[in-house]
């Protein structure tokens, strides 16, 4: 059998190749299959982890979980909260629990390394993907023939009156709108894709074998870990387009959303990061 400290190296090396293969094509179709079977290589490396962990749960160094600070972007940048989404869409997919600074600028993961080095590693490919293709967006000037409803106020009579009025969609709002439903569409992508390998790897009638005890086991390790050390006072709300709703821009997300293929890769060898425990209060809320 493998060891645990081979498991994960073999894994990131196999994801990686994915990531270069999808970097290379420009076929849709190629680079939605590249994306299917990375998410499906890193669903099936952390069966295989839960596994060898259930196994070694007496060693001395068996894995466990840690938490991980994720740079997202400098304080006041523009659009911080849907690169949070993003990453939240894909650590949903890769069993991280995420908790968000009051800011936006950072995440903090919570979760075995291996999964998070997964997710660090698809966040990286596919926020290039995400803003290159929201830039495409704004640049193309097709977001100017939508109008949005707005609610303005206007004095009256002596009083403050209410009223709906359609106006032109904001660059931003067409930004922001494109870069959500991208986010949401790459989550349910993932997601679907970690369903069909569980639901391979663990049929109905084997809801007591060794892996379904093993993934059972490695989510209550997580959310014992999580619940010791997160400081939390809420649930972070996702990104909120508050200049207005661009049924147009979201459309246009979507599509992106579905025909995205891995952006440049990180360097999957990179040191990892240090496990910070945040300072209290410094959360908006759990993800």
């Amino acid at each position: 059998m493998t060891s645990q400290n081979q498991v994960p190296e073999r894994m990131l090396t196999r994801i990686g190749g994915l990531l270069r293969q999808a970097e290379s094509t420009d076929n849709e179709h190629e680079a939605e299959a590249f994306l299917a079977a990375a998410q499906r290589l890193a669903t099936t490396s952390s069966i295989d982890l839960a596994v060898a962990r259930a196994h070694i749960a007496g060693r001395e160094r068996r894995p466990t979980p840690i938490q991980r600070v994720i740079p997202i972007g400098e304080p006041g940048k523009r659009g911080l909260r849907t690169y949070v989404q993003l990453f939240v869409a894909i650590a949903c997919a890769n069993d991280v629990r995420c908790d968000v600074a009051r800011t936006s600028t950072q995440v903090y993961a919570y979760g075995f390394d291996s999964d998070i080095d997964t997710c660090e590693a698809l966040y990286a490919s596919l926020l290039v993907q995400m803003v290159r293709a929201s830039d495409q967006y704004i640049k193309s000037g097709q977001y100017r023939s939508a109008t949005v409803e707005k609610v303005v106020t206007e004095r009256r009579w002596g009083r403050r009156v209410q009223r709906r009025v359609e106006a032109p969609v904001a660059g931003v709002t067409a930004r922001l709108n494109f870069q959500m439903a991208f986010a949401a569409r790459i989550g349910q992508r993932l997601a679907a894709v970690k369903a069909e390998v569980e639901a391979e790897a663990v049929p109905e009638q084997s809801a007591s074998s060794g892996t379904a005890l093993a993934l059972r086991n490695k989510e209550i390790e997580l959310t014992d870990f999580y619940t010791q050390n997160s400081e939390a006072r809420g649930t972070w709300r996702g990104p909120q387009a508050s200049a207005g709703h661009s049924a147009a821009a979201r459309r246009a997300g979507d599509r992106a959303g579905k025909a995205a293929r891995l952006g440049t890769s990180p360097e999957l060898g990179a040191p990892r990061g240090q496990l910070t425990r945040k300072p209290r209060g410094a959360d908006d809320g759990s993800a």
